[in-house]
């Protein structure tokens, strides 16, 4: 496809729009997705999930047909960037998922800085905080507390069992 073609389809696109397409690749920085028009569009890491992932291969792998939100247009040079985030539901959606005092399995995502706290994922668009422990590792399943759930604040706190 040339240059002319792709900014042709891409005018048919809107922000915000739901696409479909395949995962035709991945880079440390995000996952080539090739749209049903042919066109092929990018969504950066950080457009993959809310909790912290390393590599696109956590939340896709290649080949998977996806639906995917377009981001951005840029229909000079026909460019596509796209999030997948979105597709997981709102915070409020998956946090209505828990309640507070019960007990679920979570993935270790990040350290905060200075050790003051643990992200655990406890869905792919839902992370809480635990207090810092020594001897986590990134991606380890812990079983994890709910402490409370902040709906003002969209914050999870939990507790590592």
């Amino acid at each position: 496809m040339n240059k002319s073609e792709r900014i042709d389809i891409v005018k048919n696109l809107n922000v915000g729009d739901t696409v479909s397409g395949t995962v035709k690749g991945f880079q440390p920085y995000g996952a080539f997705i090739e749209l049903d028009n042919g066109v092929v569009g990018l969504a950066h890491i950080e457009d993959l999930s809310v909790a912290r992932i390393r590599t696109p291969a956590e939340r896709l792998s290649i080949g998977q047909k996806v639906d995917i939100v377009v981001k951005s247009i840029d229909e000079k040079d026909g460019r596509i960037i796209l999030s997948y985030k979105e597709m997981f539901g709102s915070w409020e959606e998956n946090a209505s998922k828990f309640s507070q005092g019960t007990k679920v399995k979570g993935i270790i995502k990040e350290t905060e800085k200075n050790k003051n706290g643990i992200f655990v994922e406890l869905t792919p668009n839902l992370v809480g905080m635990a207090e810092y422990q020594t001897g986590l590792k990134y991606g380890e399943e812990v079983d994890v507390y709910i402490k409370k759930i902040d709906p003002d604040k969209k914050k999870v706190k939990l507790v590592i069992l």
